[in-house]
């Protein structure tokens, strides 16, 4: 036994293009992260060489710069997400609650 309104959501067609899109946004992130994330373990795994190089004429090598990259990476991703579900991704529900209520 379903809630008719839960049905009548669930069926909204724009519900079904909130679903793709916000699905496909999150898989698109996700990999993207992976593929940094697991990048830069890589590179530490091997070429250690690589990132040990220093920079000028100080002590800090490569690999810092990098990694505070993927740090950078992290946060930023995560601010496109959340913007992209503030804007388009609430719109979309807004639009399918008042059509539901209706």
């Amino acid at each position: 036994m379903t809630d008719p309104m839960v049905e009548k959501i669930q069926s909204h067609p724009k519900y079904r293009e909130l679903r793709a899109k916000r699905n496909r946004l999150g898989l698109w992130l996700t990999v993207l992260m992976l593929v940094v994330y697991y990048g830069y373990v890589a590179l530490i795994a091997f070429d250690k060489q690589f990132l040990a190089q220093p920079i000028g004429a100080g002590v800090t090598s490569l690999g810092i710069p990098i990694a505070m990259g993927v740090i950078v990476f992290t946060v930023l991703i995560t601010g496109f997400y959340v913007r992209r579900a503030n804007g388009e991704f609430d719109k979309l529900t807004q639009d399918i609650l008042k059509d539901a209520t209706q």
